[in-house]
C-alpha cells in the first residue's frame, strides 16, 4: 500500500491543531531526560541445573487400559454359588435343564429372546439352562480395527449382568466342551420363590 502525500490543505489543519495544544508535562522538554540504568542485582543468578523431560517421573509402565478378553472375565468373575456344584458344572457333570439356540439371530432378535427363555426359565423353577450363541464368524479381512468374532458370544454375558435378567441369574460361566465349549454358557439361576 503507497502512502499519499498530505495536501496543503492538510498541512495547514494540522499546524494549526498541534499550535493550540498542550504538553502533558510541560516542565520535561523532548529528550532532556536521561535513559534509565538497569539497576544491579543484589545476588547473582544461579545458573539451575540442568533438566530432561521425564526424569523425576516413575519408571513404572503404567498398564494397558484393553479391556480382557471374555474367557478371562468369566473365570475372574466372583463365585456366587456352592464351589463344589460349580466345579461339577464347569466339568460338564450337570446336565443343563434346557437350551436355547441364538444362532443365527440378529442382536434385536436375540435380546428379547434370551430374556424371554430366562424368565421363563425361572419361573419353572429351572437351576441350569444352556445358551448356545455359536463362536461367530471369521472374517477375511479385520481391517485396520481388529473386531472380535462373536457379537452374540460379547453381549450374551454382559445381558445376563443387566436388569431384568440380573435378578435371577447367579452364575454364568463358559460351557464345557462336550455342551459347546467357547460357542456356549451355562446359565446357573436363583432358586424360584
Amino acid at each position: 500500500m503507497t502512502r499519499r502525500k498530505l495536501t496543503d490543505n492538510e498541512i495547514e489543519l494540522w499546524r494549526t491543531v498541534a499550535d493550540t495544544a498542550q504538553r502533558l508535562h510541560p516542565e520535561r522538554a523532548a529528550g532532556d531526560l536521561p535513559k534509565p540504568k538497569p539497576k544491579p542485582t543484589k545476588r547473582p543468578i544461579s545458573r539451575l541445573p540442568d533438566f530432561t523431560v521425564g526424569q523425576t517421573a516413575p519408571v513404572s509402565n503404567p498398564p494397558h487400559n484393553l479391556r480382557p478378553g471374555l474367557s478371562e472375565e468369566l473365570h475372574n468373575a466372583p463365585l456366587r454359588m456352592d464351589k463344589k456344584s460349580f466345579t461339577k458344572m464347569k466339568r460338564g457333570k450337570l446336565l443343563p435343564e434346557d437350551r436355547i439356540d441364538l444362532h443365527g439371530m440378529t442382536m434385536d432378535r436375540a435380546h428379547p429372546a434370551l430374556t424371554q427363555f430366562i424368565l421363563g426359565a425361572h419361573s419353572r423353577g429351572l437351576r441350569l439352562v444352556l445358551v448356545i450363541t455359536g463362536k461367530g464368524k471369521s472374517k477375511e479381512d479385520d481391517g485396520p480395527i481388529p473386531a472380535r468374532r462373536g457379537v452374540l458370544k460379547h453381549n450374551v454375558p454382559q445381558w445376563l449382568s443387566m436388569p431384568p435378567l440380573n435378578a435371577v441369574v447367579l452364575q454364568v460361566a463358559q460351557a464345557n466342551n462336550r455342551h459347546g465349549g467357547t460357542g456356549a454358557y451355562y446359565v446357573y439361576l436363583r432358586r424360584h420363590r
